[in-house]
């Protein structure tokens, strides 16, 4: 089967972007079976450049869908997935507002990029993890994470890629980026 023209320029369009530096972004294998067309990206947010546990942030996933017969919940041919998770504070995971807020930084950062689409949906989700018994290793700790899918309006993704990468930077922690000013490393502390 010959890949779709449309699928080699939205890959085009993900090829060479520069992200912050704490951003650490691979490809992977994509989930299958979904769509004939798939590719997916992988970030995890450290400030270390080693990928130092110590200083790990959060991570998120990228994955684009494409069918060139379309879908109809996608409402088009393309679907953009993204999938995040940090660990939270213990005092602003207890925030009731934090799901709509955490829900709000990834519509602001698709706007911020000028991101078009339609058909956004998703979820956000409190993780508490509490250790017990002879598990020392770690303490109690509250994780966030958002899943997240929506139609792109064409194919070309630049925009809902460097969306996703400040959304990913912004529910970990970290401030505004501007390429010419570094960033001081933070260690998260667990609870």
């Amino acid at each position: 089967m010959q890949t779709p023209q449309e699928f080699i320029t939205a890959l085009d369009s993900l090829r060479g972007q520069k992200f912050r530096p704490e951003l650490h972004v691979v490809q992977i294998p994509p989930p299958t079976h979904i769509a004939p067309w798939t590719v997916a990206l992988q970030a995890e947010v450290n400030t270390s450049s080693d990928l130092d546990p110590e200083f790990y942030l959060g991570e998120a996933k990228f994955v684009v869908l494409h069918d060139p017969q379309g879908q109809p919940a996608w409402n088009g041919n393309f679907r953009v997935v993204v999938h995040a998770k940090a660990p939270m504070d213990s005092e602003l995971a207890g925030d009731p507002l934090l799901g709509e807020v955490a829900w709000s930084w990834l519509a602001e950062s698709l706007d911020h990029q000028g991101a078009s689409f339609h058909t956004l949906g998703g979820t956000v989700t409190r993780v508490f993890n509490e250790t017990f018994g002879g598990l020392t290793l770690g303490t109690s700790k509250v994780e966030l994470e958002l899943r997240a899918s929506w139609t792109p309006h064409t194919e070309y993704l630049t925009e809902h890629l460097l969306g996703w990468a400040d959304f990913a930077a912004k529910l970990a922690g970290l401030g505004p980026w501007e390429e010419n000013v570094s960033s001081l490393r933070r260690k998260v502390e667990t609870i």
